[in-house]
């Protein structure tokens, strides 16, 4: 039985990211047969810039990002909310995955937006936005899966979100949600 396998881009580069933890409790609660990969690579990538995306050319960690991305069946955006919108570090990454126009490694990769933050509404803003930078580089974005976890730094002072119960309730409702968008892009 062969495992499927979700690619985690965390826009928070902080070492103690609450976003990071909320991505490791995901990966702590998968089903067997879904690994979740976390991607180290977003505080390496160099600006998305046309004149250093050159075939043979391509920054290594932008390479190593999109060949990580092309080889998910999934992608699992997780983002802190910056100023009510996505962080660059994310962005930049979404740029990244976007190009060759049209046949990058976003193109058709189910996506799905997820993340907390210290606000009241738990970063909506940063996920919608980052729903939206990712569908129109052509990602089929999920949008009935959505976790926004609000009170990040008060919720999280002391409890890592692996051990909040309504989190990893929660967390279940994304696994059911990439099950299901696997199921109607296997039938399509």
């Amino acid at each position: 039985m062969s495992k499927n396998t979700v690619l985690a881009l965390v826009g928070s580069l902080r070492a103690d990211s609450i976003n990071r933890k909320l991505a490791e409790a995901i990966q702590l609660n998968a089903p067997e047969d879904l690994e979740i990969v976390i991607s180290e690579s977003l505080g390496n990538l160099p600006f998305y810039n046309e004149d250093i995306d050159v075939e043979g050319q391509v920054p290594e960690a932008a390479a190593k990002l999109r060949a990580a991305a092309g080889e998910a069946d999934a992608l699992l955006l997780v983002t802190p909310e910056h100023n009510g919108t996505m962080p660059a570090s994310l962005k930049n990454a979404i740029d990244w995955l976007s190009r060759p126009y049209g046949a990058g490694a976003l193109v058709g990769k189910p996506t799905a937006v997820v993340g907390t933050a210290f606000g009241q509404f738990g970063g909506v803003w940063a996920q919608d936005e980052a729903r939206k930078a990712a569908g129109i580089a052509g990602a089929r974005v999920l949008e009935d899966v959505k976790l926004a976890v609000p009170g990040s730094m008060v919720r999280f002072a002391e409890t890592h979100p692996k051990d909040d119960a309504e989190v990893v309730e929660q967390i279940q409702g994304i696994f059911s949600a990439l099950a299901a968008a696997e199921k109607a892009g296997a039938a399509a």
